[in-house]
């Protein structure tokens, strides 16, 4: 338990920062399986749409703090691939 104000306050901003985080983790972790799941589908035109609103959610998430610039590029890199292979196959 915090006893000194700036604990308690540093507590207030940490639980704020912490549903913050888990939004949009959350909201991260929908878009790309959107795409996933447009790809299992079949659906060439839905998973490239879904991938262009899934990349610069990515990057914002990166800037955000939520992940890892490098998890973020293999995220990108990996939803790419399996959207272009299935262009390719189509």
């Amino acid at each position: 338990m915090a006893n000194h104000k700036s604990a308690i306050k540093r507590n207030r901003q940490n639980a704020v920062r912490r549903e913050r985080n888990q939004a949009n983790r959350s909201r991260l972790r929908t878009l790309v399986r959107r795409v996933n799941e447009a790809v299992v589908g079949d659906a060439p035109d839905q998973a490239r749409a879904a991938l262009l609103v899934a990349i610069p959610m990515i990057a914002k998430a990166v800037n955000k703090g939520i992940i890892h610039r490098n998890a973020a590029a293999r995220k990108i890199s990996r939803l790419s691939r399996r959207v272009n292979s299935m262009a390719g196959n189509a």
